[in-house]
């Protein structure tokens, strides 16, 4: 009994990578998958660690992120239910070159990179289910590069918040954010400092684009936001 709810669990999780395992290495995944709880702000892996598991996000919101200049971070990616993360390293021989930590209490599940090794050298659907993904986070990862650099700061914000909106979506009101960030992390999602992202904040409140409420964000004209994203 315990085994079928782990492995409905399992398939739940892993989706569309679960479709293409044979039955034998569905049991390979079953016997090594493990079930792991953090607490908000925990670290899940940090730069320079070795790359041992395939993550897979279950339940929660997830950041990964790098230090920059002068102790600033920068969030280079938002992960949501349900999404890998933490193998590209591995596949490149090299430590983690990004930090990950929960955004919010989160479960996740870690699958042995040596398992994952394993099933792509035996099954060519699951090798190309990661070239596909690798491939797709590339071009997120080209076209971020470009809105950072060539943006000016409401244009950085306004995709940071649109960039919340698609990842998280809202609450039952259909216009609060499903999420709640400090300051700050808003701040190193938009590649700006704090100061800049609260006076920017506040701008969108005085054009009626959003309110804010602490934490909470809600939005009020997403089409504005869009616009102000694509020519900002």
């Amino acid at each position: 009994m315990i085994r079928q709810v782990l492995e409905h669990v399992i398939s739940e999780g892993l989706g569309d990578l679960w479709a293409v395992l044979t039955p034998d290495e569905k049991r390979l995944v079953t016997d090594n998958f493990v079930l792991h709880h953090y607490k908000k702000n925990e670290v899940i892996y940090a730069e320079g660690d070795t790359p041992v598991n395939l993550w897979c996000l279950l339940k929660g919101k997830v950041k990964k992120w790098k230090d920059g200049i002068g102790g600033r971070s920068q969030i280079i990616r938002l992960i949501r239910p349900v999404q890998y993360f933490g193998y590209r390293a591995y596949f490149a021989d090299e430590p983690y070159v990004s930090s990950a930590s929960a955004f919010e209490q989160s479960t996740v599940g870690t699958l042995p990179l040596s398992v994952v090794q394993t099933l792509i050298e035996q099954n060519n659907r699951v090798a190309w289910f990661f070239i596909k993904e690798l491939a797709h986070n590339l071009g997120n990862s080209d076209t971020k590069i470009v809105n950072l650099t060539q943006k000016h700061i409401r244009g950085r914000l306004a995709e940071a918040l649109i960039v919340l909106i698609e990842n998280y979506g809202y609450e039952d009101d259909d216009s609060t954010l499903r999420i709640y960030l400090s300051r700050e992390d808003l701040a190193n999602l938009s590649n700006m400092t704090t100061a800049n992202a609260i006076r920017t904040l506040s701008a969108f409140a005085t054009e009626r684009l959003i309110t804010v409420d602490g934490r909470r964000i809600r939005i009020l004209n997403e089409p504005q936001l869009h616009k102000i994203s694509k020519f900002g």
